[in-house]
């Protein structure tokens, strides 16, 4: 269709917009040259814009819409390594170097581009020094960065579409955008507030109105950071609308409702085996006074979903964690594993509830992850830290095989206290995808080599698997494979909270030991030396060498522990509590090593500089 004269220079006012923001203040010669020279190219959904390994012939700027870029590993295998939204560049490095294309880049909804050919481009770059500057410096950063997993950016376009009776997505609609509206500009639309936009008489599907529905969403995009589209219950033209034009899909589904795919779904080509580029998240709907939300694990097996939200919309606060995920602001709390100075946990999690930092996602290992559960289960510190203190009241790692034949602990009680645990907080046996908040563990797969992130599934399980250090405690079977403690990989998987979706910020605690102790003798001692100096005072002991549970502890995640810094850079705040002399199996001192992860948190918050302290919403 020809692109009428108004819409023209409606386009052309986005472009001068971008490119300004782009590159500056370049003049109205340079625009009017651009302008004459530009060509405007619609995608749909899922078309290829560019194929790596094709030869650069123009550079592209989006102006509305939303692209994928994937990047073809040495194995053959595709992976997505970013996401560009409106005003991004693409296709600048080919025309700059020469070379090939080094990235795919993939519609994930309608879009629309400005295209400037190689011949333009180049004349463009060489009459503008500042446009050549900012250019060589985004394809410096781009070169840099173009093989790693970049942070993606929020959605702009969202709709919201009930798949269930029972649900008032115009209700949570309202709700979810005063929240967004702390991020950004924030709109909701539906077909209604679109036809009175347009004037129209009715929402007939010809080419036309389909095209003046379009430009209407376009303009709202413009003009927000947030367009939170209501979409119908029902496969009408407006929901189709919302779909093409949808970074982001919430499937609103009332968990008292049967499971099954909607028909909306299935018209709009949504839930199936083979999902297409847009994210569809499934946001459960639960009452306000919901112990426990279960049953998400039969949704999520009936449509293949990129991610998933329990919520209870008559909460706030369940309202804004939607919102900090769907804004990319969320916050992930990362616990590393540590026997029973894992404690600690609670404590810098209490101190942070304190400073009114809210937790969104919470992932560990080991002992991280047994704290990490009990987190995401969102029952209030006071109420947590008391079922937490009652269940390790039992020396988990106190019942000692006879016949260590794979384990020198059976295992039973660490199972028996675990199992009590989610009993109390959560009423029962649950799947990690039943956690308020999200949630994943990380545990070794000794039958393949690997790490292994469990992100659905029993928790109970899961929880098993990723505390069982080799040799101490028994390992789990797991889709067939045997599974062991998450530490021997990875004890502090701050990167893995780094990649979840929706996450903008992540908190560390580390439990590693600042320091190393050096020895004061040259061979190890045998058995009945070290048993008689074990039988002193501890201030006149000789051999200060671990137990040999303490030692499996500790060796177990060496590899780990090498690792430390690398993992330290994915946080953007970091804790390190010093636990001063308190054992990897000190079970009984539960609330002294709570105090002691309390006492650092409220440390290091305390010595923020006033400017990280604004940034964390923090008093003073």
């Amino acid at each position: 269709m020809e692109t009428s004269e108004h819409e023209r220079q409606r386009r052309q006012a986005l472009l001068a917009e971008h490119l300004r923001a782009n590159f500056g203040d370049i003049g109205r010669r340079t625009l009017r040259a651009i302008f004459d020279h530009v060509e405007w190219v619609s995608l749909a959904a899922g078309e290829v814009l560019m194929e790596q390994g094709q030869p650069g012939d123009a550079a592209y700027l989006s102006l509305s819409g939303r692209l994928r870029v994937y990047v073809q590993t040495a194995d053959g295998a595709s992976r997505a390594v970013r996401e560009l939204s409106r005003g991004a560049i693409t296709g600048e490095i080919s025309l700059y170097t020469g070379a090939p294309r080094t990235a795919t880049v993939v519609a994930i909804r309608d879009t629309l581009l400005a295209r400037i050919d190689k011949v333009h481009f180049s004349a463009l770059v060489a009459r503008n020094p500042q446009v050549s500057m900012a250019l060589t410096q985004k394809i410096v950063e781009r070169l840099q960065t173009q093989d790693l997993r970049q942070p993606q950016p929020a959605p702009v376009m969202v709709t919201l579409l009930p798949i269930t009776d029972g649900v008032d997505a115009w209700a949570l609609a309202g709700r979810l955008a005063d929240q967004l509206g702390r991020y950004g500009r924030t709109c909701c639309v539906g077909a209604q507030q679109v036809r009175e936009q347009l004037a129209l008489a009715d929402a007939t599907a010809t080419d036309e109105v389909d095209a003046r529905w379009s430009v209407a969403l376009d303009t709202l995009e413009a003009a927000h950071d947030f367009v939170l589209m209501v979409a119908d219950a029902a496969p009408t033209d407006w929901t189709r609308l919302c779909t093409r034009h949808s970074d982001e899909i919430l499937l609103l589904a009332d968990a008292a409702q049967p499971a099954r795919l909607h028909p909306v779904e299935e018209a709009c080509g949504l839930g199936t085996a083979q999902p297409g580029e847009v994210a569809e998240t499934l946001v459960l709907l639960h009452p306000p006074h919901l112990k426990s939300p279960l049953g998400m694990r039969r949704w999520l097996d009936r449509r293949p979903v990129t991610a998933h939200v329990n919520l209870r919309p008559a909460l706030e606060r369940d309202v804004a964690r939607l919102a900090r995920l769907l804004s990319r602001n969320a916050v992930g709390l990362v616990l590393a594993g540590g026997g029973a100075r894992g404690f600690a946990h609670l404590g810098i999690w209490k101190a942070l509830q304190a400073q009114g930092i809210e937790i969104d996602c919470v992932g560990g290992t080991s002992m991280g992850a047994v704290m990490g559960a009990v987190i995401a289960a969102d029952a209030g510190t006071d109420e947590t830290i008391g079922v937490a203190r009652q269940a390790f009241r039992v020396n988990p790692t106190g019942d000692y095989n006879l016949l260590p034949l794979l384990s020198l602990i059976r295992g039973r009680r660490v199972r028996e206290v675990i199992e009590r645990t989610i009993d109390k907080l959560m009423g029962g046996p649950v799947d990690i995808a039943d956690l308020w908040k999200g949630y994943f563990c990380i545990a070794s797969n000794y039958s393949r080599g690997c790490e292994l992130r469990l992100h659905q599934g029993d928790l109970g399980r899961s929880l098993r698997a990723s505390i069982a250090i080799p040799g101490a405690l028994p390992p789990v079977v797991h889709d067939g494979d045997l599974l062991c403690d998450g530490g021997t990989f990875n004890n502090f998987p701050a990167d893995v909270m780094r990649e979840m979706r929706g996450v903008g910020r992540v908190i560390g605690v580390d439990l590693s030991a600042r320091g190393h102790r050096r020895l004061h003798f040259q061979e190890t001692p045998g058995p009945w030396a070290l048993l008689l100096d074990r039988l002193r005072p501890r201030a006149r002991r000789r051999y200060r060498l671990p137990s040999l549970v303490s030692y499996l502890l500790n060796v177990s995640i060496l590899y780990s522990i090498s690792r430390q810094e690398a993992s330290r850079r994915h946080t953007d705040l970091y804790f390190n509590p010093p636990l001063l002399r308190v054992g990897l199996l000190q079970w009984d001192r539960f609330d002294a090593i709570v105090r002691q992860g309390e006492h650092h948190a409220q440390e290091v918050l305390g010595a923020m500089a006033p400017e990280e302290r604004a940034a964390w919403g923090l008093a003073g």
